[in-house]
């Protein structure tokens, strides 16, 4: 399985302590460059996180296309996830996952994370750690958390 992932999604389950969860649902994840230096910018351990792999992108003229609208690492997640034709891509911004479902290709969101962490036995309830990413500042609408945890049978 090939997953590539932009900085949210690690960033946010690291700043919980469930950033462990990565290896064992998806074995590696392939990160560019960009992904590499913001995970960096932001104290992440890149040292510490056998499971990430940074691989760069080949197609630098899509990259800029995609930098006119999304961020470095979205536009390089996207691009990267696209040329090794992934099987998913984790993003989270609203425009990044966009503009990967317009490419063909799965996203994933943290919501989709941590549904497929409970569903492997990972972690026994998404309840706990979806509070614990609002406390720590991840944005999620109510009604988007209320949808996700009745999705979960946690409502």
């Amino acid at each position: 399985m090939i997953v590539v992932s932009d900085t949210s999604p690690i960033l946010n389950l690291n700043a919980i302590g469930f950033a462990r969860l990565f290896e064992p649902l998806y074995g590696q994840l392939l990160i560019p460059p960009a992904v590499a230096m913001e995970l960096t910018r932001y104290g992440f351990d890149l040292a510490a996180a056998p499971w990430l792999q940074v691989r760069q992108t080949m197609d630098v003229a899509f990259v800029a296309s995609l930098r006119m609208a999304l961020d470095p690492g979205e536009a390089e997640a996207i691009a990267l996830a696209k040329e090794l034709k992934a099987d998913a891509i984790l993003i989270d911004e609203r425009l990044g996952r966009r503009a990967a479902r317009a490419e063909g290709i799965a996203v994933v969101g943290i919501l989709g994370v941590l549904a497929a962490a409970k569903n492997r036995g990972l972690i026994p309830t998404c309840a706990p750690l979806v509070a614990a990413l609002r406390q720590a500042d991840f944005w999620l609408s109510d009604d988007l958390c209320n949808q996700f945890l009745a999705s979960q049978g946690e409502a």
